[in-house]
């Protein structure tokens, strides 16, 4: 008997052991809550405790979620329809992934603005996250008077107004509240990590600049509606181009016509659109072969105010996905853009990589079809 009490000292030592650490695990675990964060728009939003039945102003932001939860879709108890009204391919590829999206009760037309109250009444969320553009809206003020007003926190995120300071720190946020610190932490790393890498480069050699015209979703009957310097505007920039909007146009750009493009007289011309050709000429992202995007893309450059452009004679001619403008993989956008603006410095950049690397490391659906596409097939 003696040999054995050893060993039983031992066992329940080991248990005292596990059970401390279960009970330090669990009290540092809701130690986490109640929660106070900061938003995009500086709002203090006060959250109870982890969210677990989640309302998506904008679907787009699915994808955010996706970057840093397994099992986004299990979060959700309303979601905007704009993701899968603009994108559907998107939608499905999450749909294959988690049939349960198909469940999920929508909480506006599918426009984005238009949120239901009614619809909202009927949702017991414990959380409402909105996109930037919303809150500035006057349903999007309304939803949050109405949300906050019956207990349920907002918080307000922002992937598009200022997307390269905003994009590291919202995934570092919605990390924080959903307790996936450490991967968004890896997200925002990587995504920092790439953009330094462009702005170290032109910083060292900002010359040339050349001059940018950035098209959103042509259309053969009209010339032209261009990115302003905010959003992807943005990425033109840091990428060392001179945006044909600068000093022209407000801040997320406008329409300029067809003699100020030919007067300009662009060094690069780069349109935007979504798959299908839905709002223009261009199809390309989700879904759309290489294939279907540069054929679409070359009919795109035949309306009469691009033709003669320095950049269709050059073949400086490329299409993007528009709505990278809404999703934190923007930074593979800015490094497309670096290729296209300043192909002596960035010739070793290569944005595909930088998407595998994001849907084995990250995405829990992962992104396929044709997000960028260049007139002139590459080398």
């Amino acid at each position: 008997m003696s040999s054995r009490r050893p060993f039983q000292a031992a066992i329940r030592l080991t248990l005292a052991l596990v059970v401390a650490l279960l009970f330090a695990f669990s009290a540092r675990a809701e130690g986490n809550w109640p929660m106070t964060v900061t938003d995009a728009v500086g709002r203090e939003v006060m959250i109870p405790a982890r969210p677990k039945a989640i309302l998506l102003g904008s679907g787009f932001n699915l994808v955010a979620l996706s970057l840093i939860h397994p099992d986004p879709v299990s979060l959700l108890v309303g979601w905007s329809g704009d993701m899968k009204g603009d994108n559907p391919e998107i939608y499905e590829a999450f749909r294959r992934k988690f049939p349960d999206i198909a469940d999920v009760p929508q909480i506006d037309d599918g426009t984005g603005p238009g949120l239901s109250f009614e619809t909202l009444l009927t949702l017991k969320a414990d959380l409402g996250i909105l996109a930037n553009w919303q809150a500035d809206t006057e349903p999007g003020k309304r939803a949050i008077d109405y949300l906050t007003g019956i207990g349920v926190p907002v918080v307000v995120v922002d992937f598009n107004n200022d997307p390269l300071t905003s994009t590291p720190r919202m995934m570092r946020l919605l990390g924080r509240i959903l307790e996936r610190d450490e991967q968004a932490d890896a997200f925002a790393r990587f995504y920092e990590d790439r953009l330094a890498l462009i702005q170290a480069r032109i910083a060292a050699k900002p010359e040339p600049r050349p001059l940018v015209l950035m098209d959103a979703f042509p259309q053969a009957d009209r010339c032209c509606w261009a990115y302003g310097t905010g959003g992807l505007g943005e990425f033109l920039t840091i990428a060392g181009g001179r945006n044909i909007a600068e000093g022209v146009l407000p801040r997320p750009g406008g329409t300029v016509n067809a003699e100020a493009v030919m007067a300009a007289n662009p060094d690069i011309y780069i349109a935007t659109s979504s798959p299908g050709g839905k709002y223009g000429t261009l199809s390309i992202g989700p879904g759309v072969s290489q294939d279907e995007a540069r054929q679409t893309l070359a009919r795109t450059i035949e309306a009469p105010a691009l033709t003669s452009m320095r950049a269709v004679e050059e073949k400086r001619v490329h299409g993007l996905w528009n709505f990278f403008n809404a999703i934190p993989l923007n930074i593979v956008a800015a490094e497309a853009f670096a290729t296209w603006i300043r192909p002596d410095l960035f010739g070793d950049l290569d944005p595909k990589k930088s998407l595998d690397e994001i849907n084995t490391r990250f995405a829990a659906v992962p992104f396929e079809g044709t997000y960028w596409v260049d007139l002139k097939p590459t080398e």
